[in-house]
C-alpha cells in the first residue's frame, strides 16, 4: 500500500472560533476541502474541513469539532495527509513530492550522492534533502538546474551540484590541511 501523502500544514490559530492558518502542499490549494477526512502520519486523528478560504499567503480553514481559539491552538504545527488513492493520478512527467523519498541521488556523472529522504519548503522555494552514506545531510535547491532529471521508473534523482558545493573528501593523514 502506498504511503500517505502530506498534503497540508496547520498554523496557528486565526481568531477566536477555532480556526486555523492552513498551508497546503496541493496544485490547487482549495481543493484540501474535496479530499475527504484528513488524518496526522500516524492515523490516530482525523479532521473533515469544514469551511476554508484564502488568505494572503495560506488558508484559514475550520474543522469540525474544533470551535474555541485553544482548541486550535494545540493543533498548530500537525501535518496533514491523505491515502495516496485520494490524489488524482498525475500526468506523464508529473510526480508527487512523496514519490521522491527513497530514490537514489546520483551526480550528472553517473556518481553516488545518496538517498532523498524529505521536500522541504521554508517558503523560499522547494528544498531537496539528500543523506549521502555517511555524514549530514544536504539541502539543495530543488529547481530544474539542481536537479535536471526526476527518473522515478529508474529509481533515482540526477543532481547538478552547484559550484558552491563542496562534497567532503577524508583527509589524507590525521592532521592534514583540508582547507
Amino acid at each position: 500500500m502506498p504511503a500517505p501523502v502530506c498534503v497540508a500544514r496547520i498554523g496557528a490559530a486565526h481568531g477566536v472560533r477555532g480556526a486555523v492558518k492552513l498551508w497546503t502542499f496541493t496544485e490547487d490549494p482549495l481543493a484540501v476541502k474535496h479530499y475527504g477526512p484528513l488524518f496526522t502520519k500516524d492515523g490516530a486523528r482525523q479532521f473533515e474541513v469544514t469551511h476554508v478560504r484564502e488568505a494572503k499567503d495560506h488558508l484559514v480553514a475550520t474543522f469540525k469539532g474544533v470551535s474555541t481559539r485553544d482548541e486550535a491552538e494545540r493543533l498548530n504545527g500537525l501535518e496533514l495527509y491523505v491515502p495516496r488513492e485520494s490524489l488524482p493520478e498525475t500526468d506523464e512527467d508529473e510526480y508527487y513530492h512523496a514519490d521522491l523519498i527513497g530514490l537514489a541521488a546520483v551526480t550528472t556523472a553517473d556518481q553516488p550522492l545518496g538517498k532523498v529522504v524529505a521536500i522541504h519548503n521554508f517558503g523560499a522555494g522547494d528544498i531537496i534533502e539528500i543523506a549521502p552514506p555517511q555524514g549530514a545531510t544536504m539541502m539543495l535547491p530543488f529547481t530544474n538546474a539542481v536537479v535536471p532529471t526526476v527518473d522515478i521508473p529508474g529509481g533515482r534523482v540526477v543532481i547538478e551540484l552547484p559550484e558552491e558545493i563542496v562534497v567532503d573528501e577524508p583527509a589524507d593523514h590525521p592532521g592534514a590541511d583540508t582547507r
